[in-house]
């Protein structure tokens, strides 16, 4: 029965940092929104259970590295607020794996959305 505890509350914690990074994380909310347009725009264009996974793939990826980049932020600002090269660089390194998870769904959206949206202009 502790064992049942202690993975309920894991899962507590693990939602309480959804709500710190959708709350505190602007970028993260940009992503969320994003999310929505995406959801929305799978459902009305209909894509195929494949291109499903690899959209929820990708929201996933961006999302969490929006995460981790965010922790990687908050533990570097905990650390020193003096302005450091090497805390610098972290960060820098932080958001380009944002930026290459975020690059990488977009590319993967056009890729899926593109020819739908290319077939609905040509029969309208």
């Amino acid at each position: 029965m502790n064992e049942l505890k202690a993975r309920l509350r894991s899962f507590r914690y693990a939602f309480a940092g959804l709500r710190v990074l959708l709350r505190e994380e602007r970028n993260a909310r940009i992503h969320a929104t994003i999310t929505l347009l995406v959801v929305v725009a799978g459902v009305v264009l209909r894509i195929s259970p494949m291109e499903w996974c690899l959209v929820l793939l990708c929201i996933g990826l961006v999302l969490a590295a929006e995460a981790f980049n965010s922790a990687i932020e908050r533990m570097a600002d905990y650390l020193t607020t003096e302005r450091d090269d090497r805390i610098r660089d972290i960060k820098d390194l932080g958001a380009a794996a944002v930026l290459l998870c975020s690059t990488t769904a977009a590319v993967v959206g056009l890729v899926i959305f593109l020819p739908y949206v290319l077939f609905y202009l040509t029969i309208s």
